[in-house]
């Protein structure tokens, strides 16, 4: 298991047991977190499980794909520099104290 930490727009904070291997998304759905809508089911393609990475954690994370990069030009909330699609990010060992944050809305 891997400890991360997901903070909702109101300031909520969830502490959250991921998998290793399954994506943030997944963990999120199956800790009980509202706040991803995923229309697409974590295929990549509605870019409504949009999240930010804590700033100083960015790096420890793979770049985005292409067509990562792409669909996150199409978030309800304005694309930031450490924004992600949580569909997208595998959790790993080397992700373990991570903070995502939630943004305040996905459509």
């Amino acid at each position: 298991m891997v400890q991360i930490q997901v903070v909702e727009f109101n300031g909520a904070i969830h502490d959250v047991e991921a998998l290793e291997g399954q994506t943030l998304l997944q963990a999120t759905l199956d800790a009980g977190i509202d706040g991803f809508a995923a229309e697409c089911g974590g295929c990549c393609v509605c870019a409504t499980c949009h999240c930010m990475v804590a700033p100083e954690a960015l790096d420890r994370l793979p770049a985005a794909a292409s067509d990562e990069e792409q669909m996150l030009d199409f978030t309800a909330e304005p694309r930031q520099a450490n924004s992600r699609l949580a569909c997208q990010i595998k959790i790993t060992s080397d992700l373990a104290g991570i903070q995502f944050l939630m943004p305040k809305r996905q459509y």
